[in-house]
């Protein structure tokens, strides 16, 4: 059976794309995602920008609700990795990690993209031995000890936030003065009495024992190295395309992509490869918000019905 659409990834724009695509009139839908759906937003700690939910509420309360909606239009989810996406003729390849593969007449990719390292040294040999992308995860570990946070985003901040009520301390350390965050973020920081702002300042190691990491040395506006002492350190500098499933045999991408490994897309989600459109945080100059992921996959599902009610009536 040839499906109708396949989605990749399974986060607010690969659910909006499914409940769009089997709402919309295509019978033949899958996700494939190799976890639970929701994608990387069920890692924060604290949404409170989603329109028309108020108050706080985790990033898994927000998501938990989406999949059984798109299933009750007939979405289906296949809990696999999709290793690449290929096209014969005018129909598409899903390449799977346990070597089968799927044909469809239209792909929406959703991959999303992954936590960025910064690259100070100790980070790659620590990580998880104190060394951290996700404060939810394992901030509980830390509950009453001092750590320290890398970056200055709006999820640097949050994350800020969230570790200040279980730890003792938290230490932000910012290679600016200023801040690339909500306003209302950025003050609740300064009134959190147990965050310290080290601005001005980049990790230039951080270090431990075998027991894990016990510090972390920050180099200063001034040039001078400054010793903090901590147990745990959260780095959120920034993420990185998953495009993996777009790279084909030869090395090359499946449609255009920029420098940056983003896809190009137009307005409408479309790539340079018809049939083939791409949502959320992977596409070109992604805000890198739920609400607007959740707005590409709704355009892209839509483009998507046009394109297979006219390849299959034409």
């Amino acid at each position: 059976m040839i499906l109708d659409c396949a989605i990749i990834g399974g986060g607010p724009a690969g659910l909006t794309a499914g409940l769009y695509t089997t709402r919309g009139g295509l019978e033949n839908v899958v996700m494939f995602e190799k976890g639970m759906p929701g994608g990387q937003i069920t890692l924060s700690s604290e949404i409170e920008n989603y329109p028309g939910v108020s108050g706080e509420i985790s990033g898994m309360d927000l998501m938990m609700p989406w999949p059984a909606q798109c299933q009750k239009f007939g979405l289906k989810h296949e809990m696999v990795e999709v290793k690449r996406v290929s096209k014969d003729g005018n129909i598409f390849k899903i390449h799977k990690e346990d070597g089968s593969v799927s044909q469809a007449h239209s792909v929406i990719i959703c991959t999303g993209s992954s936590p960025r390292r910064a690259g100070f040294a100790g980070e790659d040999e620590l990580f998880g031995k104190g060394v951290s992308t996700c404060a939810t995860c394992d901030g509980f570990f830390y509950k009453g000890k001092e750590v320290a946070v890398i970056g200055g985003g709006d999820t640097a901040l949050e994350e800020a936030l969230y570790l200040a009520k279980i730890c003792s301390k938290v230490y932000l350390v910012h290679r600016r003065d200023t801040f690339r965050s909500a306003p209302n973020t950025v003050k609740r920081i300064k009134n959190t009495q147990n965050i310290e702002l080290v601005l001005n300042s980049t990790p230039e190691e951080v270090y431990g024992d075998n027991m894990g990491v016990t510090g972390l040395h920050v180099k200063t506006g001034n040039g001078e190295i400054r010793d903090i002492k901590v147990l745990g350190v959260f780095v959120f500098v920034g993420n990185d395309v998953n495009n993996q499933t777009l790279i084909q045999e030869d090395g090359s991408f499946l449609c255009d992509v920029n420098k940056n490994g983003e896809v190009i897309v137009d307005i409408k989600m479309k790539t340079s490869l018809k049939g083939l459109y791409a949502a959320g945080d992977m596409r070109l100059s992604a805000p890198k918000q739920v609400v607007s992921a959740a707005g590409d996959g709704a355009v892209a599902a839509l483009e998507a019905i046009t394109y297979v009610d006219e390849k299959l009536n034409s």
